[in-house]
């Protein structure tokens, strides 16, 4: 990442992704809220694609922005008697202070980490070797949590069908 462009291109994802967590936080509708989350999903993806890890931001982009958001969209829309609006409580201000510590020791942390890496060879392709190691020495677990994957699936939506549903005589 020496290029001028790489290091713009990380600062203005960072600030989008940073920014966009804070409107996640300070967002009083859940819809919103939802969305800036999905914002700071794809930002984090942006910045996996500034570091040259391509699979990490395609991962991102599929399970967190895709399949994440939309099953929290659908659990909002689909609770009939939830409120969708973040209303005060009790737990702001606690929840504040931490907030602030962990800031603090996350910066701290920053300052007092020496960055300076070795020398080395540009980062390597990573998705045709998980690719080929997902489909040649490890094809019978991935085909087994597929199949885990499915009838979990069904399972819920058998879970969630309503009675009214079912055959009445």
């Amino acid at each position: 990442m020496e290029d001028a462009g790489s290091i713009a291109a990380f600062w203005v994802l960072a600030v989008i992704t940073v920014g966009s967590a804070l409107m996640v936080a300070a967002a009083r509708n859940l819809i919103h809220a939802v969305v800036a989350l999905i914002v700071s999903f794809l930002g984090v993806a942006g910045l996996y694609v500034t570091l040259s890890a391509d699979f990490l931001a395609v991962t991102q982009v599929l399970i967190y922005a895709g399949a994440v958001s939309v099953l929290i969209l659908f659990a909002i829309v689909l609770t009939p008697t939830a409120a969708r609006d973040n209303a005060d409580s009790f737990l702001r201000l606690p929840a504040l202070l931490l907030a602030v510590v962990v800031a603090f020791t996350i910066g701290l942390a920053a300052l007092e980490t020496d960055w300076r890496i070795a020398d080395r060879g540009g980062f390597e392709e990573t998705a045709s070797a998980i690719g080929e190691a997902l489909l040649d020495k490890y094809v019978l677990p991935f085909e087994i949590a597929s199949v885990l994957l499915l009838a979990a699936m069904i399972g819920a939506i058998v879970l969630v069908r309503p009675e009214s549903a079912s055959v009445e005589e």
